[in-house]
């Protein structure tokens, strides 16, 4: 075993407390005497303890070649990767996981502090000092932890020999990486005063080794301490108070006069107090947010919600180091949260725009993010910045394109990202190292796509050669696209004005065309190149290759127009002529075609408006309506002959023995009284006869084409329910038919679901509920019987009552309501919509009027 000073360990912290425990075997030896029995009993257990670890090591050693085989198939599954780190025992193994994972992950800082520790427990040497300081290195870089780096500045002070003997290369070296952790993580209001202590102890054991005879030396050291004993309190810190005591117990020390037991400032210079108290201010301010990122019961969003409420405030407040530092603890707790990424970018390019900063934070945006395209866009910018060199741009604009990107357009922005650097780079070469020329763009354009098969984004099942291009991949994917369109408008233009190459140019939109040649705007963006450029005849070729093209929407005939308005342009007039004679009979065409659209989606959007408003059957009919059965009472009062609103005794006598009659007489008088209901009704203008349903049937689902002259023997009345439209009826598969007799209705109602005009109909006997008694309305015969009754001086007011409504009624304009007894498609229980209830009449004019048996008889029953 070597000895413990050539090992670089980091001392545990249970060492520091001394709670850890080494056994000591020389000073307890294991007995060596025992009897017989218990050294059989020691040897079964030993070989059972052998056989469950080589179990448990064959168990293990399988789950971790499995997670290999998985890793190798998956290089991009971070969680593998940190099963895998768990599974290895051997150091050179899991070293070798670690740098795998690292290529493509950054590491959390627990992983980096797990890694630096067991690196310094195995290794030795001043070689070995630099690999474990390398990784703390790394480590530092990836994420912001005050623990990391105060293991990093607790191991070189502790393993460093330069350091650790303070010669002056190593205070040198250990002051640099001091200021390091401050400029860092000094900022952290909650942990940055672990990093000044830190500081603080390494000056005051520098102070401690110095000769006393060497004054000088001592008072140049002494303001060191003080210079960061003034720093320290100028900077918002959690337990400032306790900084501010050990700062005076140090002053006294000096020969300073000072209450070490209070917090007061008597006795600080005054600029020391003011900053102290600004930076106590500004620490109370932030105190609630502290509390609230901290918080350990909060979820994911609500603490990423307090992050950005926090740096809102911070960004107020106008400190762009404060700002920046709290970016890194929120990117520390949210890695791989893109939009903080692209917030935290965006910051740094409009206020600090320090270029090295600026180009580490978009180096770990993208190794964090690497599926976000637009932080690829922006890190080749920041680099284009920073007069980055050629070979380190190109690097990472490699690295861009084994990314998967969630869309297309992605892609496209970073090629056209790439191509305006440069361009840019090429048109200001003198600016730049190296010597750039157009071959480069033209490569960019046509980059091999060996590296994008490989990746999982692209679909495995299309077999892609390695010979095929980027722009021809992109070109299968966004055709008839405006990228698409954008892109290779842009390739033709520099080929034309940067390669000089018009021949080259015309290649790029004709290999354009052969991919999009039903985009309009493809053919119109050559045409406008070749304008430009004074050549009319090449752009007149071209319209006459493509005037005869379809194109959606109307782009047909946009580009006959623009033909035509070319050849007036620029044309002579036999062109002009031309142009006449081919576009004409195009256009004809193409207007014979659009009237042939239009005349057959009007049928069909007849069909769609019938079938668009579905309604019950009852609700139909209803709306239907624009007749009622009978006059409204206020109408048959106004059409009523003036009469003495007081009845005479005599005429009360007379109701009363009209009432007294027979019941049976008044069925017989009704008997014979019903052949003369129909001559009545037949003399009243307008009426329409009514129907009882006695024997009527109700179909449905009749075809749509089905009419009146399609009746089927024994039908005596087709009534089809109709829906009234603007200009037209059209019939919605629904009838009445009223049939002679019950034997015939019974053969029709057999008929049920058989096939007539190609559709099953449904027949069904129509058996609607019967109107209530007490309604108020009367039956179609009982009218008939009133109108018998009142005679013929009844019938000529009725009609002189007619009269003078219809002419008062025409002089009301459209108010005009209809009311009557037409009974045209109307079930004989449904109510029109509006229909007023009809209430018995109660003024003494109505009581005037001859009633018929039957309502003398109800008059009667409602009294008793």
């Amino acid at each position: 075993m070597e000895p413990k000073e050539e090992t670089l360990a980091t001392i545990p912290e249970e060492e520091e407390d001394g709670d850890t425990v080494i056994p000591d075997v020389e000073n307890n030896p294991k007995p060596t005497t025992k009897d017989n029995s218990s050294d059989s009993s020691d040897a079964s257990d030993s070989d059972s303890d052998s056989d469950s670890e080589s179990e448990d090591e064959a168990k293990q050693s399988m789950e971790l070649q499995t997670l290999q085989y998985q890793l190798s198939n998956e290089p991009s599954n971070y969680d593998t990767h940190v099963q895998v780190l768990r599974k290895m025992g051997e150091i050179e193994k899991l070293r070798q996981a670690r740098e795998a994972m690292n290529e493509i992950f950054p590491l959390t800082p627990a992983m980096w502090q797990e890694w630096a520790r067991d690196e310094a427990s195995i290794s030795t040497g001043p070689e070995a000092l630099l690999g474990v300081e390398k990784i703390y290195e790394r480590g530092v870089s990836d994420y912001l932890s005050v623990p990391l780096w105060c293991d990093y500045l607790k191991f070189v002070q502790e393993y460093d020999p330069s350091i650790r003997a303070f010669l002056p290369d190593g205070i040198s070296k250990a002051r640099n990486l001091f200021e390091r952790a401050i400029t860092a993580a000094g900022l952290h209001v909650s942990e940055g005063s672990k990093i000044w202590e830190l500081y603080r102890e390494f000056e005051l054991a520098i102070f401690c080794r110095i000769d006393e005879t060497n004054l000088k030396e001592k008072e140049k050291q002494v303001q060191r301490i003080r210079s960061i004993f003034h720093r320290q309190l100028s900077v918002p810190l959690a337990n400032s108070s306790a900084t501010l005591l050990a700062y005076k117990s140090w002053e006294v020390e000096q020969g300073a006069v000072l209450d070490v037991e209070s917090s007061n400032l008597d006795g600080i210079s005054s600029n020391v107090a003011l900053a102290y108290q600004k930076a106590l201010e500004m620490c109370n301010a932030r105190a609630h947010l502290e509390e609230q990122i901290s918080r350990q019961d909060l979820s994911d969003s609500e603490k990423f919600q307090q992050y950005m409420i926090y740096l809102k405030y911070e960004q107020s407040s106008g400190d762009p180091g404060r700002v920046q530092l709290l970016y890194e603890r929120a990117i520390t707790d949210f890695p791989v949260s893109s939009d903080l990424w692209l917030d935290y970018t965006q910051y740094l390019d409009k206020t600090l725009k320090v270029g090295n900063v600026v180009r580490d934070v978009y180096s770990r945006a993208t190794k964090n993010c690497p599926w976000v395209g637009e932080l690829w866009v922006r890190s080749l910018l920041s680099l284009e910045r920073s007069r980055a060199s050629e070979e380190e741009i190109s690097t990472v604009f490699e690295k861009s394109l084994l990314c998967a990107f969630s869309t297309f357009e992605e892609y496209l922005d970073l090629f056209l990202t790439r191509i305006d650097g440069l361009r840019r780079r090429i048109l200001f070469s003198g600016e730049v190292e190296g010597v750039l020329d157009y071959s480069l763009i033209r490569e960019t354009f046509q980059v091999p796509l060996e590296f994008c098969v490989s990746v999982e984004w692209f679909p495995a099942a299309i077999s892609v050669p390695n010979v095929v291009r980027a722009s021809d991949y992109l070109s299968e994917q966004m055709k008839n696209t405006d990228g698409l369109l954008r892109l290779y408008a842009y390739w033709a233009h520099l080929e034309q004005s940067m390669g000089k190459d018009m021949v080259s140019a015309r290649g790029v939109w004709e290999r354009l065309l052969k991919i999009s040649g039903a985009m309009l705007e493809a053919w119109q963006s050559y045409i406008s190149m070749e304008i430009e450029l004074g050549h009319i005849n090449e752009a007149r070729s071209i319209y006459k290759r493509c005037y005869s093209k379809r194109f959606t929407g109307t782009g047909s005939e946009d580009i006959c127009h623009a033909w035509l308005r070319f050849e007036r342009e620029y044309g002579t007039l036999e062109d002009f002529d031309h142009s006449v004679q081919k576009v004409t009979p195009r256009l004809e065409e193409l207007q014979l075609f659009r009237s042939q659209q239009e005349s057959k989606s009007l049928p069909e959007s007849a069909d769609q408006k019938e079938h668009s408003v579905k309604k019950t059957g009852r609700e139909k009919r209803k709306s239907d309506l624009n007749i009622s059965y009978e006059q409204s009472p206020a109408k048959r009062q106004k059409n009523a002959p003036q009469k003495p609103k007081k009845v005479h005794d005599k005429e009360k006598q007379q109701v009363q023995n009209l009432a007294e009659e027979n019941e049976g007489r008044e069925t017989k008088q009704t008997v014979e009284e019903q052949p003369k209901e129909q001559p009545i009704k037949d003399a009243v203008p307008g009426r329409t006869k009514g129907f009882t349903d006695e024997c009527t049937a109700f179909l449905s689902n009749i075809n749509l084409k089905a009419s009146p002259r399609h009746n089927c023997d024994g039908y005596n009345v087709c009534r089809p329910l109709m829906k009234i439209c603007d200009d037209s009826s059209v019939t919605l598969g629904l009838a009445y038919v009223d049939f002679i007799d019950d034997e015939h209705l019974a053969a029709a109602v057999a008929k049920n679901k058989q096939m007539f005009l190609g559709k099953k109909l449904s027949i069904a006997r129509s058996n609607p509920k019967q109107r209530k008694d007490s309604s108020g309305e009367r039956a179609p015969t009982e009218q008939a019987q009133s109108h018998q009754q009142t005679g013929n001086a009844g019938t000529s007011a009725s009609k002189e009552s007619s009269i003078e409504t219809s002419k008062q009624s025409r002089g009301r304009g459209d108010s005009v309501q209809l009311k009557g007894k037409n009974t045209f498609a109307v079930p004989r229980n449904v109510r029109p919509l509006g229909f007023p209830a009809i209430k018995p009449k109660t003024e003494e004019g109505e009581d005037l009027k001859p009633k018929s048996n039957d309502e003398f008889r109800k008059m009667f029953i409602k009294k008793d």
